[in-house]
């Protein structure tokens, strides 16, 4: 009514924050913290506690910039190769993630599924651990190889929160909000409700690890050791800081006295960051036993069997975690690959179609739906979808992946001219795709160039050396052109990525009968 009270600013404040108005909701409580209280304002006289325009001011900030720690994890090349946590050097057999190759589930051949560096099958959905390969060597580690966008070496996890703690100059252009150096956290470990507000804006927004742990160790001891949130976050600034074994301390203590699915989660973190996944799998199970049906944790266990090669195992839970929740993106796209790669494209189209219907929309998706098409021979289906992932891609290197595919397709209907000039295109878009390079060299052996088919097949082999194919046509070429020794030294190479290939087996055979003979 004309004349009457306005909406309390405080209250407006926290309206903005319910509804993620996060910037609008910082401004409001600057203005408000900028008053003095009892001061006049439009709708009448500001009589608000000043702690609550701090606080709410505070997760505002924090909201800006959160991130969920339970899935950003990547481990940097600093992180893998100088990784003094690894408890045995040499693993047991299905015990380790670094020897996924060891698994005991017979996961598919690279034959038929293409492996990143890691040697993992490329798995149906991109995830953050599934970014960054294990590389065994320094080389292998900085090289960065094109399978699926993942194996890719990011230059370190901390790198990463350092450029998400720049977010806070972004919001506070007049300096910081906080100035952490002059807190005295030991008064505000005594106020639970603001000192959670501070860690989160101090851990999240300023990236201050160490303050965080600081306030958080006073906090825990102000409650008397008796509140598992404090611990839960002493346990993740352990983490970021690398201090393992310490951080599995506080989970410990934290589930004991409150079962949470989080603390279940980083405390498995722990352990597959410790290279302990059969520990974490148990810890999964123990999980579901008190939370049944709990889909984060089946998932858990299916992405674990998945890294360790352990394809059909995932499989079946993955369909676990769509019996709880049939809109899982994950699981569906990681059944679908999986039906995909198993010679069944009818079955993984299925799947694809499912996430279309989902909402889900994007040059992947269209890609898929394209190469399902294809190999299920309904023609009329592949060059429309292929057409508009083109339409949808991003970046250069999803659409280095459309006209890659497309350059199959062109190999399969027989058009060799099309495929020639789709591995092109290929090769323009993402200069550093290997494949393209071994099929285009593939095509130039048809044609009779020998030479160029070799500089194509060692250009593709000193990009990807996890992979068998270039190893295995250069060995062929070499073989043909009298070229003996090279020959074999490629077949071995071949034996060593792939050692289960037949032809390859047969190769090395018949050169060691002709190396007897000299």
């Amino acid at each position: 009514p004309a004349g009457g009270m306005g909406l309390d600013p405080l209250f407006q404040a926290w309206s903005y924050f319910r509804r993620r108005k996060l910037q609008q909701c910082s401004e409001l409580c600057s203005e408000l913290l900028e008053t003095p209280p009892g001061e006049q304002v439009p709708g009448g006289v500001l009589l608000y506690p000043v702690q609550a325009a701090w606080s709410l001011k505070t997760r505002a900030l924090t909201e800006m910039v959160y991130v969920d720690e339970i899935d950003v994890d990547e481990e940097g090349i600093a992180e893998m190769l100088l990784d003094e946590n690894a408890i045995a050097q040499v693993a047991r057999p299905g015990t380790s993630l670094k020897l996924p190759g060891t698994s005991q589930g017979g996961g598919p051949s690279p034959a038929v599924r293409p492996v990143t560096q890691s040697g993992r099958p490329i798995t149906g959905f991109v995830r953050p651990s599934t970014q960054s390969g294990r590389p065994s060597t320094v080389e292998q580690a900085i090289r960065t190889p094109r399978t699926g966008l993942s194996a890719r070496p990011v230059t370190s996890a901390t790198g990463r929160y350092g450029r998400l703690g720049t977010a806070s100059m972004l919001t506070n252009p007049d300096g910081p909000f906080i100035n952490l150096s002059r807190l005295n956290l030991a008064k505000y470990a005594q106020k639970p409700k603001l000192a959670k507000a501070l860690f989160e804006y101090i851990f999240y927004h300023e990236n201050d690890v160490k303050n965080a742990l600081d306030l958080a160790a006073l906090a825990t001891e102000h409650a008397q050791f008796k509140d598992w949130w404090w611990k839960v976050q002493i346990g993740k600034c352990y983490y970021r800081l690398g201090l393992f074994r310490e951080a599995e301390k506080q989970f410990k203590s934290a589930l004991k006295q409150q079962d949470m699915v989080d603390t279940i989660l980083y405390l498995a973190k722990v352990y597959l960051r410790l290279d302990q996944p059969v520990t974490a799998m148990n810890l999964f199970k123990q999980g579901l036993d008190r939370f049944p049906g709990e889909v984060t944790l089946i998932c858990g266990i299916a992405r674990i069997h998945e890294e360790m090669n352990n394809i059909s195992s995932a499989a079946e839970y993955y369909k676990d975690v769509l019996k709880q929740d049939n809109t899982h993106v994950e699981a569906i796209a990681c059944i679908g690959s999986n039906h995909f790669y198993s010679d069944q494209p009818e079955i993984a189209l299925r799947f694809y179609r499912r996430l279309l219907q989902m909402g889900v929309y994007n040059c992947q998706l269209f890609n898929n739906l394209g190469l399902c098409c294809f190999y299920a021979q309904q023609y009329d289906m592949t060059l429309s979808s292929f057409e508009r992932a083109l339409f949808l891609a991003e970046n250069e290197e999803e659409t280095a992946d459309v006209w890659y595919n497309l350059g199959h397709v062109a190999v399969g209907i027989g058009d060799l001219n099309l495929a020639y000039q789709c591995f092109k295109l290929t090769l323009v878009n993402n200069n550093n795709y290997a494949e393209a390079y071994n099929n285009l060299a593939v095509l130039e052996m048809q044609k009779g160039h020998i030479e160029q088919a070799r500089a194509l097949l060692q250009t593709a082999s000193s990009l990807a050396p996890h992979m068998y194919e270039p190893h295995f046509n250069f060995a062929i070429l070499s073989e043909k052109v009298g070229d003996l020794q090279r020959s074999y030294t490629a077949a071995q190479k071949s034996e060593e990525a792939f050692p289960g290939h037949v032809d390859t087996q047969q190769l090395l055979k018949q050169l060691k009968q002709h190396f007897a003979m000299l």
